[in-house]
């Protein structure tokens, strides 16, 4: 434990550290001793000061300059929707920032900044900072994302914000000489703000992606007529479901308990389950679930007699 600093309540960056009487090696042991944490790169506070929104607009405030907008994935994270990797919540990225037209994208060490056009009504301003909003972040997002991640932040903001394939359409011909807009716009159909978390939109694309139909989200089965358990994504007619176990939810022996329990009856009842985990989501993991999925499908949808 790193005894004797006098730590601000409020935000601070490494410039800080003279006036707190603290050195670099210091800084970097109270954040192993979970004293302080990093909200944004290079800008930190107190263990114990809760997160909030203002407290992550006024850190990224620290690392802008004037004319700056925060875009992409920092400007969605502001808006509750989090497209950071996991390995980028322990090295946490740069704020991502466009630079409206006649202003240098910035070159601080702490910013990823670059050109881009951006309209007025592309632009919200929160408690003083200029961030683009939810439409057009998720316009960016779309574009700029890798596949899977494109549709989990479409699914997210349609879910938090009620932008839909509706809204995303009618932006889209500003954007038809972008890199990523073939995507985006394929992607509109398969939106669905029910979806609970990135990888449950990664599963779904998977089944889409390998010719498959797409299934509905968030089924209720009911138990002795009462909606008793939910499926992440289901074949209902075919009795088929698809269910992603993730961190932290599905990991302590309870939740192990309960999802053995659940899933039994369920198999008990005549329906097929199929788990998807963390890793299973490429190669010969991937070949297995699609294939029992398929397989699974393929046995309701025949009525041969042999």
């Amino acid at each position: 434990m790193t005894a004797n600093l006098h730590l601000p309540g409020d935000l601070f960056t490494r410039a800080d550290l003279d006036a707190l009487e603290m050195s670099d090696g210091q800084l970097r042991r109270a954040i192993r001793d979970r004293q302080v944490r990093p909200v944004v790169r290079g800008v930190f506070v107190r263990y114990d000061v809760p997160d909030s929104l203002e407290l992550r607009l006024d850190a990224v405030a620290h690392n802008l300059a004037p004319g700056q907008v925060v875009c992409d994935r920092t400007a969605a994270w502001l808006h509750g929707v989090d497209m950071f990797g996991l390995a980028e919540h322990a090295i946490l990225p740069r704020v991502e920032s466009a630079s409206s037209t006649g202003v240098r994208a910035s070159k601080a060490a702490a910013v990823r900044g670059r050109s881009r056009a951006l309209l007025p009504s592309d632009i919200v301003e929160l408690n003083g900072l200029r961030v683009t909003t939810p439409l057009r972040t998720a316009l960016d997002l779309a574009c700029n994302l890798h596949r899977r991640d494109a549709l989990a932040a479409l699914d997210l903001f349609r879910r938090l914000h009620g932008i839909g394939a509706e809204e995303i359409d009618t932006e889209l011909p500003r954007f038809r000489r972008r890199r990523g807009v073939i995507q985006a716009r394929g992607l509109t159909r398969l939106i669905d703000g029910r979806a609970e978390s990135v990888r449950e939109s990664w599963v779904r694309l998977a089944l889409v992606d390998a010719g498959l139909p797409l299934p509905n989200v968030q089924v209720w089965v009911d138990r002795d007529g009462v909606p008793t358990y939910r499926l992440d994504l289901a074949y209902q007619a075919q009795r088929v479901a698809v269910e992603y176990d993730g961190e932290p939810f599905h990991s302590s022996p309870d939740a192990r308990e309960r999802d053995r329990r659940r899933r039994e009856w369920l198999r008990d009842q005549g329906w097929t389950v199929v788990v998807v985990r963390n890793g299973d989501f490429s190669g010969p993991a991937l070949d297995r679930w699609i294939g029992r999925v398929r397989e699974a499908l393929d046995a309701q949808y025949c009525n041969l007699r042999w």
